[in-house]
This record gives structure tokens, C-alpha cells and sequence, in this order.
């Protein structure tokens, strides 16, 4: 391919692509107004890709209007307080990134002065940000020419250069081809590009080659492999855990909750009281005594590494202090939407709604 098509003229055409079918994203600088001189906020930028971690373009919109509404700065967010912001995260998942987001907002207020540094080191020394989340910033907010990884890239150079590795095997060959190919001119918007190109495009079934900017140099679409690619190695079975979550409300409304320890699964988020998620039928331990009635039906959730059925059980919660280690959260004070996914399914069976 590179003895028809050189790599510059590669980034060129997809360039030019970008300029015409950019996606509008509300934390990107569309090219025309980059070409501008409109620098793109490392703030906004940083706190897109934390949140599309394991996450949808669709499911952070609405996440990131409301973020940037409320903390409209990285200083802003640093002096949040943790409940708050964990309760705006409610929902999107994977809740150590929420931990990190306050850690790095933190150390970038009190260590860089409030500013996203751009030397590379310098982000990869940020709590939470790792390779891909600091060749992102580098790439996007300061244009520098890192090779930003992404699901959608490696889909991409997976079939432009017809790789049958599996993955993960296959990351290290096809960031060496990704490099080969990033410009060291608008080195930013060329990363966005190739997201776009498959994110839009190049998707992981039925890729639209007839408008593809690269269908020429394609070799997967030469060689009619590209719907298949890129493969990947068989997953392993997720194990099944089992637990029971406790609810209790007070006569006026008021709720039993515990805040979950900072490290862990759920870290820092409220939930329900409950027995440790184990692979064996949890122990009934409720939280004080009464006389707790199971409810009908059951919570499944998936998590990364496995599935988890809850039973839930129920009793009138007494009046007096909340039993050691747990808070009482009066009823005005409660908003399901503060919960995690698998807690606010457990509220939702309780309340009659669906799972």
C-alpha cells in the first residue's frame, strides 16, 4: 500500500474528509474553527475522554452538559465536594474514574496552577491519566503528534493494513501502523478523524466502504475481510456472584444507606446495605434487627469481570441513630438518581418499577 499511496497523502485525504464530516461533539472545536485559531479547552477535552472510558458518545452528552454546567473549570471541579460530583456520575459506571476525575482536577489546581501541563510526562503523572488519556489531551488540546488508541482506531488500522491477530495481541503492531500514519501537521485533528472515520464509517459491522476516504488503500476491504476484523481472542465465561441488599424507610420517608468505601467496586457511591457479593449464597446478616421479608423477584447486573444477582429484603427502619456505619438520608434529601445502576435497579424493584 505505501509504494501506491504515501502516508502524507493518507493523513491528507482523511483530513480533508474530517473538514467536511466532522461529528459536532459539545467538548470539540470543529476544524474550520480550529483552523481559526480556536484552541480547544484541555479541561473539556480531558473530561470527554475520562468520561467515554467504557462509554458511549450518547450515553456522556447529557453527563458532560451537566459537569461543565456545574464545574465550568478544572479549579471549579477541584473544589466540588466528593458527594456531589459522585452523585452526577450516578449512572455512567466504572466509578473509580469518578475518584480519579477529583484526584487530577485536585493535584492539576494545586500543582500546575489550575492548567492542564502539555509536556506528555507531565499528564501521565496526573492521578487517572494513562497512556491513551495523555496521548489524547497531547493530541487534541495541544496538538501534538501522539498516536491516540481507541477502540475505533484499532478497528480502523485493522483493516487498512488486513491485521488477523487477535486482540489484545494485536494492540502493539497496530499502534506501530497508527504512528506511521499521524501527521505532524493538525496532528489533533487527525486523531479525531480517524475516531470519526470509525465511529461513522468503518463501524464494527456492515463498515460503508463505498464512501470510505480510504477505500482505495483498504486492504481488509480489498481482500473482502474487513467485516470480520478486528478479531479477537475468545472471552472467558464471567463468574456469577450472589448478595442481598437491605432497605429500610423510616415512618417519615427517611432511608437507610451506607457510603461505600472509597477503593473498591462502587467506590465512594451510596448504596443499599448488603452482604458481601461472593460466588456462594450470601449470609443473612441484616443490618439491625427486624423482621426483614424478602421481596419478590431479583436485581442482575453485569459488571466487567462478572454478573451479580441481589435478593433484596425489607423492613420499617426504627427510629433513633442509624446503626453503626451506615446514615440516615431524609426522604427530601434523596434522589434515586444518586445511586449506582445496580442500586437504583434494587430501589426500582422495591418501588414496583422494572428492573
Amino acid at each position: 500500500m505505501r509504494d501506491t499511496i504515501p502516508e502524507p497523502a493518507l493523513s491528507t485525504q482523511l483530513l480533508e474528509w474530517y473538514d467536511r464530516h466532522a461529528r459536532d461533539l459539545p467538548w470539540r472545536v470543529a476544524p474550520a474553527d480550529r483552523k481559526a485559531g480556536v484552541a480547544p479547552d484541555p479541561y473539556r477535552v480531558w473530561l470527554s475522554e475520562v468520561m467515554l472510558q467504557q462509554t458511549t458518545v450518547a450515553a456522556v452528552r447529557d453527563y458532560f452538559h451537566r459537569f461543565t454546567s456545574r464545574w465550568p473549570t478544572v479549579q471549579a471541579l477541584a473544589a466540588a465536594e466528593d458527594a456531589d460530583v459522585m452523585g452526577e456520575w450516578a449512572g455512567l459506571g466504572y466509578y473509580a474514574r469518578a475518584r480519579n476525575l477529583l484526584k487530577c482536577a485536585r493535584a492539576v489546581a494545586a500543582e500546575h496552577g489550575g492548567t492542564f501541563p502539555e509536556d506528555h510526562d507531565a499528564l501521565l503523572s496526573l492521578p487517572g491519566i494513562g497512556p491513551y488519556t495523555a496521548a489524547a489531551i497531547s493530541a487534541i488540546a495541544f496538538d501534538a503528534p501522539e498516536v491516540v488508541m481507541d477502540g475505533n482506531v484499532e478497528r480502523v488500522m485493522a483493516r487498512m493494513f488486513d491485521i488477523h491477530t487477535p486482540l489484545p495481541d494485536a494492540k502493539p503492531d497496530l499502534k506501530a501502523r497508527a504512528a506511521e500514519l499521524t501527521p505532524q501537521d493538525r496532528p489533533g485533528d487527525y486523531a479525531q478523524a480517524v475516531m470519526d472515520l470509525g465511529a461513522t464509517i468503518c463501524s464494527p459491522k456492515s463498515p460503508a466502504c463505498g464512501i470510505c476516504p480510504w477505500r482505495d488503500p483498504c486492504q481488509a476491504r480489498a481482500a473482502g475481510t474487513a467485516p470480520e476484523l478486528p478479531k479477537k481472542a475468545p472471552k472467558k465465561a464471567k463468574p456469577v456472584r450472589q448478595g442481598v441488599a437491605y432497605l429500610a424507610q423510616r415512618a417519615d420517608g427517611a432511608l437507610l444507606l451506607e457510603r461505600r468505601p472509597d477503593s473498591g467496586l462502587l467506590g465512594g457511591m451510596l448504596g443499599w446495605p448488603g452482604s458481601p457479593w461472593a460466588e456462594a449464597p450470601a449470609i443473612d446478616r441484616p443490618p439491625f434487627a427486624a423482621d426483614w421479608q424478602s421481596l419478590p423477584g431479583e436485581v442482575r447486573h453485569t459488571f466487567t469481570h462478572f454478573h451479580l444477582i441481589l435478593t433484596l429484603r425489607t423492613a420499617p427502619l426504627p427510629d433513633g441513630p442509624a446503626p453503626e456505619g451506615l446514615l440516615i438520608v431524609e426522604r427530601h434529601d434523596f434522589r434515586p438518581s444518586d445511586l449506582p445502576t445496580v442500586m437504583r435497579k434494587a430501589y426500582d424493584l422495591w418501588r414496583g418499577g422494572s428492573v
